[in-house]
C-alpha cells in the first residue's frame, strides 16, 4: 500500500485527527501528513502512505496556495478567530482597493516573518503556544519566506455598523510561511489590527482542492475494496519530474543503489523519475561534481 491521498480535511478537525481516523481505515501506521494545517482552516492535506512517506518533505516544499479573508479593524492574541481580541479599531474610512492592492504588493517576494506565539515552533525545547497559552512572550527569530503572489479575489466588503472591512485574498507562498501573520502584517502596513477570519488551503503537493477526497471517501472505497479510486500512486504523485523508463540493465544498476550515466537525461534535469514496469522505482538527482545521476530517493520494493 504505497501511494499519496490527496484528503480535504474539514474544520474542526487537527491533522493529527485525520492521519488517525486515517490509521484505523487503511489498518496501517506507516503515514504522514505534509504540512499540519490549524483546526479552523480547511483543505487539501496530502497524505503520504508506505513508500510514499519517503517523499513527504518533496511534497512540503513544492509550495501552497491559499484562500482566505482578513478582516480590519479587530486583532485576536492567535492571529484567527479562535483567541481573544486584543485590539481594537475603527475603520472610519473604507480602504479603495489601489490601497489594498498596493499593501499587499509589499508583502510579496522574498520577506522575513516572525513565528507566531500561536505556534509549534520549538524555542529552548518548548513549542511555542506552551508559552503563549501561560501568558509568556519568547523572542522569535525572523525567517525568510518566499510569496509568489498575494492578491484581491474580490471586492472588500465594508461593514458600517463594526466599522471593520474584509478583504478577500489569494496567496502563493512557500514551506514554513504563516498566512495568519501575513494577515497581521497586512494590518500594519495600513496601521489598522487585522485578523485571518478564513482561510482554505486550495492547493499543497501538487494537488488541487478538486481533486481531494473525504475521509468518508476513504473508508467507502476501502470498504469497496477500490483504495485505487481514492489514492494516486507514486507516479502520479511525482509526475512533475521527468520520467524515464528503464530496461532490466538499468534496474539492475538501480537495485544495487548505482549511479546512472548524465547521458540518460539530456536536459541534466536536476531530479529525475525512474520507472520499470509501469511503476515509480526511484528518484535520482544530479550530481554536478561528480557528473552522474546518483539515487536521492528509492521505492525498490513493488506495491
Amino acid at each position: 500500500m504505497d501511494g499519496v491521498i490527496a484528503l480535504y480535511k474539514e474544520r474542526g478537525m487537527t491533522s493529527h485527527d485525520c492521519i488517525s481516523r486515517l490509521r484505523k481505515i487503511l489498518h496501517t501506521s506507516k503515514i504522514g501528513h505534509t504540512g499540519t494545517l490549524d483546526p479552523n482552516v480547511d483543505g487539501v492535506l496530502p497524505v503520504c502512505i508506505g513508500q510514499a512517506t519517503k517523499i513527504s518533505e518533496i511534497l512540503m516544499g513544492s509550495g501552497k496556495v491559499y484562500q482566505g479573508e482578513i478582516t480590519l479593524g479587530v486583532a485576536y492574541d492567535t492571529e484567527d478567530l479562535d483567541g481573544k481580541i486584543i485590539a481594537q479599531q475603527p475603520v472610519e474610512t473604507p480602504l479603495t482597493d489601489q490601497e489594498i492592492d498596493r499593501a499587499l504588493a509589499q508583502l510579496t517576494g522574498d520577506i522575513m516573518q516572525t513565528p507566531p506565539m500561536y505556534s509549534a515552533v520549538k524555542v529552548n525545547g518548548h513549542k511555542l503556544y506552551e508559552y503563549a497559552r501561560r501568558g509568556e512572550t519568547i523572542h522569535r527569530d525572523p525567517r525568510q519566506i518566499h510569496i509568489s503572489r498575494f492578491n484581491q479575489i474580490k471586492p472588500a466588503i465594508y461593514n458600517p455598523t463594526a466599522q471593520q472591512q474584509t478583504i478577500f485574498f489569494e496567496v502563493a507562498c512557500s514551506k514554513g510561511t504563516y498566512v495568519r501573520t501575513l494577515a497581521v502584517d497586512f494590518g500594519k502596513l495600513l496601521n489598522l489590527p487585522a485578523v485571518m477570519s478564513s482561510l482554505t488551503r486550495i492547493q499543497s503537493g501538487g494537488f488541487q482542492l478538486s481533486q481531494c477526497v473525504t475521509l468518508k471517501q476513504v473508508a467507502d472505497a476501502v470498504a469497496d475494496h477500490n483504495l485505487g479510486s481514492v489514492m494516486r500512486s507514486l507516479s502520479e504523485a511525482l509526475a512533475g519530474y521527468p520520467g524515464y523508463q528503464m530496461d532490466d540493465s538499468r534496474w539492475q544498476i538501480i537495485l544495487h543503489g548505482g549511479f546512472l550515466d548524465p547521458s540518460i537525461s539530456k536536459n541534466r534535469d536536476p531530479i529525475i523519475r525512474m520507472d520499470f514496469e509501469g511503476t515509480t522505482r526511484a528518484l535520482y538527482q544530479f550530481d554536478a561534481k561528480r557528473h552522474v545521476y546518483r539515487p536521492y530517493k528509492m521505492f525498490l520494493n513493488k506495491n
